[in-house]
């Protein structure tokens, strides 16, 4: 165990090393802070508008998807406790602010992934752009210092399921 906790912390060093360099740390910031909801929010309210009812169900499906996604997110941020890496390894620097005290798992990419493969199953066209959006995503989060890989993989992990799972409860037709 220490053997992969020990690869987590250095592939964590590594990618924060990338912010060190002040355009990758701004472009990772900015990824980061869309990724914190006003993307996703945004994406919401325009899918219906720019592609009629696939959009309306995939908006509906991503706000069904958002509250378990939210619930199991708190609930593991509390129980496990897991301190940032920013926190608790000099080498590791934090680059932008945290929005909370805890870094397991991955919120943002928690959230990138679910509304990704929701959007994608109804709107094929924006997949690939919503992909590597969740992509950056998911990297921002170990450049700017907030998380250790095994975080956001975790968090692409519970995303995906959640989104697997909501895309099962049928809207109207």
């Amino acid at each position: 165990m220490n053997r992969l906790y020990q690869l987590d912390l250095n592939l964590c060093i590594h990618c924060n090393r990338i912010s060190t360099h002040r355009a990758p740390e701004w472009f990772f910031r900015a990824v980061s802070r869309l990724g914190n909801g006003v993307f996703w929010y945004s994406l919401m309210l325009l899918l219906p508008a720019f592609y009629g009812n696939p959009g309306l169900q995939a908006s509906l499906h991503m706000l069904l998807a958002g509250i378990p996604a939210l619930l199991i997110y708190k609930v593991l941020k509390k129980t496990t406790s897991r301190q940032r890496p920013c926190n608790i390894h000099p080498r590791v620097n934090q680059k932008t602010a945290s929005l909370d005290h805890f870094s397991f798992p991955s919120g943002h990419t928690l959230h990138a992934v679910n509304f990704t493969l929701i959007c994608s199953a109804y709107v094929p066209q924006l997949a690939a752009a919503l992909a590597l959006f969740s992509v950056l995503i998911g990297l921002s989060r170990p450049v700017l210092g907030l998380h250790y890989p095994s975080d956001v993989l975790a968090g692409a992990a519970i995303g995906c399921l959640v989104a697997l799972t909501v895309l099962e409860i049928p809207l109207f037709g």
